[in-house]
This record gives C-alpha cells, structure tokens and sequence, in this order.
C-alpha cells in the first residue's frame, strides 16, 4: 500500500536455485529456492502456465453468454464464459480473446474493456487471467473445429442478475465466470463507466 492507494505489486524475489520437475503439452511443474531474505531458501513448487483471456459477453438485452463444459480435474460440467490459453507466441492479448470468443462463441465483438485480471491460484501457479467485457456483438464465421470437451460445449444466454444469483448460491464454480459475471454487475453499477481500455497494462 502507497499513499493508501491499495495496490498489488510486482516484488520478485532472488531465486537461487530453478528446476523444472515436469513439462506437458500446455503447464509444466518448476520448483525455485528462494531467497527471503531472513534465513535460507525456501522451496516453493508451483505450475508454470502460459496465462490466459476470458470474455464476458454482454447482449443488448443484459444477457451474458455462458457455455458449459466439462473439466476432468474436477470432475464436472461447469458453467463458464469464453476463455483460452494465451499460448499462440508473441499474440497481442485483445487479439487472443477475439479469437477465442469466435472459436469458441462464433462471436465477434466492436466494442472491448478490460473488466478485471487476477491470478487464479497465487500460492501454486503463476496462472493470470484477464477478463474482457466485449458489446457490440455480432456473428462471425471462421475455419476452427472444436474437438474434444469443446466439440460438446453448450451456449446458453442468461440474465446478468440470474447469472450473480448462480454464483451466490453456490450453483456456479469456474473463477473466471465467478469473477466476470460479479465484475460486469459491479461495471453495471456504475453505467459501464470508468471501465479500463483494452490495452491497459496488465500485472501477469
């Protein structure tokens, strides 16, 4: 905190020691001793991903788009908003979303906010998501096949308010629709105003 502004900041600490334990097709496992400073090393294990962009949807009409899919590590069909890796090398993050949110959506967007970023699990991934609110949507068509979980995705148009309902009851899980859809009705709040730039500076 500065100057009772809260805010985040970047703080790297020395490492003295980097190893990779395990490396897949998208995360790896790397393990850092690190250098605290008041005692010797600490170990800390973590995943190592590439990062991601997620979109909240927003219609004329106040409905967001929510697709359900099915995550094996938890072992459920859950509801989210359009997301994906930023694993395409050195692609701009605005134009990673809209190509996500046409593969996964067959939408297009004309008008983009950043609605909020976080890290999805500080204390065991460097996993960061930024979660961009598109409007002005209309279709577009593309040559991407959706294979696997997302070959039997569902899109559903839900109410905002029925969607925050969702999240506070418990009936909604994924952190990137948990976040977004709380974001948007916050951003609502305030008549969208105040909303960061698309290309805003991102802490990932």
């Amino acid at each position: 905190m500065s100057d009772g502004v809260l805010t985040d900041s970047r703080e790297a600490r020395p490492v003295v020691a980097h190893r990779e334990i395990w490396r897949g097709r998208i995360v790896g496992v790397v393990a850092d001793d690190v250098d605290l400073g008041s005692g010797p090393p600490i170990l800390r294990e973590y995943v190592d991903h590439p990062g991601a962009v997620a979109i909240v949807a927003l219609a004329e009409d106040g409905r967001i788009a929510l697709q359900r899919q099915y995550r094996h590590p938890v072992r459920a069909a859950l509801w989210e908003i359009p997301a994906g890796l930023l694993d395409h090398d050195g692609e701009d993050y605005l134009e990673a979303a809209a190509r996500e949110f046409a593969e996964e959506a067959d939408l297009g967007a004309k008008r983009w906010d950043v609605l909020v970023d976080i890290f999805c699990t500080p204390g065991g991934s460097n996993e960061s998501l930024r979660v961009y609110l598109a409007r002005d949507l209309h279709a577009v068509e593309h040559g991407f096949e959706r294979v696997e979980e997302e070959a039997e995705m569902e899109l559903r148009w839900v109410d905002l308010d029925d969607a925050v309902a969702a999240v506070m009851d418990g009936r909604v899980h994924s952190p990137s629709a948990t976040v977004g859809i709380l974001a948007c009705a916050q951003a609502r709040s305030r008549g969208y105003e105040g909303l960061r730039p698309a290309d805003s500076p991102w802490m990932r």
